[in-house]
C-alpha cells in the first residue's frame, strides 16, 4: 500500500513508498528533466549540503535518499546510536533546492526475508573492509536497490567514503546500471577535519585532537609526492605520533586507488590513495588524500 508523501515547505515533497518516487522521478523525466542522486543516511552536514551543490551542477533535478542502511552495521557497531534528524535533514534539503527525497523506512527497503545477497572480491580486503566484515556487502545491497528504484543519470557521493566509491565504481560496471558515478571532494572544518556525522561522539578534548589524522596524512603525502622512497618508515613515524597523542590506530597506508590494496614502492603515472582510520575513544575517524604521480 503506498503511504501518501508529506510536504516541506511549498514544493518539496519527501516520499515513503518506492512507487511513489519512482513516480516523481518519472514524472521529472517526462518533463526532459536529467535526474542526480545523493545517497544519504541522514544527520546531514555540510559535507552532504556540498554533495547536493554538486548534483546541482550535473542535472537538472536532485534527488536525495535518508536511510539508515541496518545492513552495513555490525552487531557491536552503532546502529541504535546513529543521529536521527529527519525533520532537520529534510528542511536542510528544501534549503539547498533538493527536488524530492526518498525516507523509506525498514520494512520498505526489506520486506520479509532476504534470499539473495552481492559479494565483494578483493576490494574490500583492505582498508575499511578489512576492519568491517560485511560492511561493503551491506552497502552494495542497498545502493543496487535505491539505484533500480530511483534511475538516476547521475549518481554522487563524497570522496571522505572512497573505497565505497571504488566498489561502487566497480558494481556499476559489472551490473551494468546506466548512470555516471560522480565523486565530491571532502569537506572540512576550518582546522581541517573531515566533516562526518559521527563527529558529534566527540568529546571536547576529543574534537581538538581530531584533525591530527589529517596533518599525518599532509605530511606523508608532501614526503611521497616530494619523492621519498621508505613510505614504511613514514608511516610507521606517524602511527607512533599518533598513538603518543591518544589516537587508536586502525589502520594508516597508502593503497593502490585501482584494486585498494597497500603499496610499499609508489610509481609514476599511478593513483594512489593515502588513507587512515583511528579510534579516538569509542568514536572511529577515516580520512584520505588521493596521490597522483
Amino acid at each position: 500500500m503506498a503511504i501518501n508523501p508529506f510536504f516541506i515547505g511549498n514544493y518539496m515533497e519527501s516520499q515513503r513508498s518506492i512507487a511513489d518516487i519512482r513516480d516523481k522521478v518519472q514524472s521529472f523525466k517526462r518533463e526532459g528533466n536529467t535526474v542526480a542522486f545523493v545517497p544519504t543516511m541522514g544527520a546531514l552536514h555540510e559535507g552532504h549540503l556540498s554533495l547536493f551543490r554538486l548534483a546541482q551542477q550535473k542535472a537538472d533535478k536532485v534527488i536525495a535518499s535518508i536511510y539508515v542502511n541496518p545492513e552495513q552495521f555490525a552487531p557491536d557497531e552503532d546502529f541504535e546510536e546513529y543521529p536521527r534528524e529527519l525533520q532537520d535533514d529534510l528542511e536542510k534539503c528544501e534549503e539547498e533546492g533538493v527536488a524530492a527525497v526518498f525516507a523509506p523506512t525498514d520494512e520498505i527497503m526489506y520486506p520479509g526475508k532476504q534470499f539473495l545477497s552481492i559479494e565483494v572480491d578483493e576490494l574490500n580486503e583492505y582498508m575499511d573492509g578489512g576492519s568491517r566484515p560485511g560492511f561493503f556487502e551491506g552497502i552494495l545491497l542497498v545502493v543496487n536497490k535505491l539505484f533500480n528504484i530511483i534511475k538516476p543519470d547521475f549518481a554522487v557521493f563524497g570522496q571522505k567514503d572512497i573505497q565505497q566509491f571504488r566498489i561502487l565504481q566497480q558494481m556499476v560496471t559489472e551490473f551494468n546500471h546506466d548512470i555516471e558515478l560522480v565523486m565530491g571532494p571532502i569537506k572540512r572544518a576550518n582546522d581541517g577535519l573531515a566533516l562526518s556525522s559521527r563527529n558529534k561522539y566527540l568529546d571536547d578534548e576529543q574534537r581538538k585532537l581530531a584533525p591530527g589524522l589529517y596533518r599525518s596524512l599532509q605530511y606523508v603525502g608532501k614526503q611521497i609526492v616530494d619523492g621519498a622512497k621508505n613510505v614504511e618508515l613514514l608511516l610507521d613515524h606517524q602511527k607512533n605520533e599518533l598513538e603518543a597523542k591518544g589516537f587508536k590506530i586502525d589502520y594508516l597506508n597508502l593503497f593502490s586507488f585501482e584494486k585498494m590494496k597497500p603499496v610499499t614502492s609508489p610509481q609514476a603515472n599511478s593513483k594512489y590513495i593515502l588513507a587512515g582510520a583511528v579510534y579516538l575513544g569509542e568514536t572511529r575517524l577515516i580520512d584520505n588524500i588521493i596521490i597522483e604521480k
